[in-house]
């Protein structure tokens, strides 16, 4: 038998990691994160914990969906513009097939049953999941008193209502401060250059609404900051408000399968494009909320080694990588009160958490005994 050469190993690998999460990463972006530093980090040692962490900082400073751009630096570097490309694929195409093969039953039936049932039994596993991620990163990225003070008065400012983007920039200007306060500053590094990528032409045929709906996408992808509820936002002002193409009702389930289906909640505008275009306009809307993170991914992912070797950036990113963690926690707190709701869903988590502590399970075989303890619940 010939034997398998290194790029061939590598596709394998990088899809294989991809697809299983594409088609298992529930729970939204915080849930997603914990998953790749667990796949990226703990098991398949790509990464360090200081680089995932930088990542995640630039990640949470650019815009577009956090757990997407993360899959694509974490495949750019272990492969380079492959990587990106193989880590974009598998984690968005088997989502946008799921939520595009509801969005198909949804028009014939005129509406979908709740899928919330099949939850039940996840979403305690998605909590344990992203706090063992927390207690891991944590361990690296906080370190003296200042940086808890900082962790927790993030966490504390976002549950009182403050503005997340809002909080990274604080945090990375308050761990300046401290750095020039505490220590002497080492020389600034250089910034480094950056290449222009060129884009082939997308090639698909532009029905009336399809070129209007790609637009639309790409400028949400461009611009957006924040979570399902601020993308709500967006989709409501120019498919409600201003084109009049979808009900409130519609949006409002477009976001509901986004958000409990696997993968990124950003698959909600496939639903949304098909509603409004068919497949020509889920392929466009697909393709335009999504190809700014490719070009924002491929621009900043050369530039973070060399601003971590700035005294002044990395100290920034240090700052931005301790709010992050500030506000995951919040969100993992808001998503508890949601999944954790009686004796049997808190019993699940906390069994589901110390499975993770104590082996090196992977969280996707949690994930789906998770799913089908919920449904033999609500079956029975």
């Amino acid at each position: 038998m010939k034997p398998e050469n290194q790029e061939s190993r590598l596709v394998r690998e990088l899809l294989g990691v991809f697809v299983r999460l594409g088609f298992t990463a529930f729970g939204g972006p915080a849930a997603h994160i914990a998953m790749l530093h667990n796949e990226a980090v703990v098991r398949r040692k790509w990464l360090t914990d200081e680089e995932f962490l930088d990542l995640l900082g630039a990640t949470n400073l650019i815009p577009g969906p956090n757990s997407t751009e993360m899959a694509l630096h974490i495949g750019y570097k272990r492969a380079g513009l492959p990587g990106l490309l193989l880590a974009g694929a598998g984690f968005i195409l088997p989502a946008v097939a799921i939520v595009l093969t509801l969005a198909v039953v949804y028009v014939r039936l005129e509406g979908l049953p709740t899928l919330e049932w099949l939850l039940v039994g996840v979403k305690p596993v998605v909590i344990a999941i992203v706090l063992n991620a927390l207690l891991a990163l944590g361990k690296k990225a906080i370190r003296g008193g200042w940086a808890w003070l900082l962790a927790g008065s993030v966490l504390g400012l976002y549950l009182l209502g403050w503005n997340e983007i809002l909080l990274l920039v604080l945090g990375g200007a308050a761990a300046v401060m401290v750095r020039r306060v505490w220590k002497a500053p080492a020389n600034m590094g250089a910034a480094g250059w950056l290449a222009l990528p060129t884009f082939a032409g997308l090639g698909a045929a532009l029905v009336e609404r399809t070129l209007p709906l790609f637009l639309i996408f790409l400028k949400i992808g461009s611009v957006l900051y924040g979570s399902g509820y601020v993308l709500l936002a967006f989709l409501r002002a120019d498919f409600v408000t201003r084109l009049g193409w979808l009900t409130d009702t519609q949006l409002i389930d477009a976001i509901a399968i986004g958000q409990v289906t696997p993968g990124p909640v950003f698959t909600s505008a496939t639903f949304v494009g098909y509603l409004a275009g068919g497949w020509p306009g889920a392929l466009a809307a697909t393709v335009g909320i999504f190809l700014p993170s490719f070009v924002f991914v491929v621009l900043v992912n050369p530039l973070i080694p060399r601003l971590r070797q700035s005294a002044f950036f990395g100290a920034l990113l240090d700052g931005v990588n301790i709010a992050s963690l500030g506000l995951m926690a919040a969100v993992t707190l808001q998503l508890g009160q949601a999944a954790l709701v009686d004796v049997w869903t808190l019993g699940l988590g906390v069994v589901s958490l110390a499975i993770l502590l104590r082996t090196k399970l992977n969280p996707t075989w949690l994930i789906l005994a998770g799913l089908l303890l919920g449904g033999l619940r609500a079956l029975f």
